[in-house]
């Protein structure tokens, strides 16, 4: 643990954007996973719209640094490619 007051700062800072992130996080995967969930289903349109939030959820967490854009990118495509595969 730190002694300096500036360090015990910067772990109480770290550790609540730590939290943030790790929601920010969980919120995308679950999104993710909604949408394969309504594909296995064979719900067009459940994934249609779940498939938007998904993108959504992806697109902000690439913005903050959470992920790579490269990594969000690979995952848009392949959930793209599950829906169009459902609606075909």
């Amino acid at each position: 643990m730190p002694n300096i007051k500036s360090a015990i700062k910067r772990v109480q800072t770290n550790e609540k954007k730590n939290a943030h992130n790790n929601t920010i996080k969980s919120d995308m995967r679950t999104a993710v996973k909604k949408v394969e969930a309504a594909v296995v289903l064979n719900d067009a349109q459940a994934a249609a719209s779940t498939f938007t939030e998904a993108v959504r959820k992806l697109d902000k967490a690439a913005a903050k640094g959470l992920i790579h854009k490269n990594a969000v990118a690979r995952k848009k495509s392949r959930l793209a490619k599950k829906l169009n595969s459902l609606n075909a």
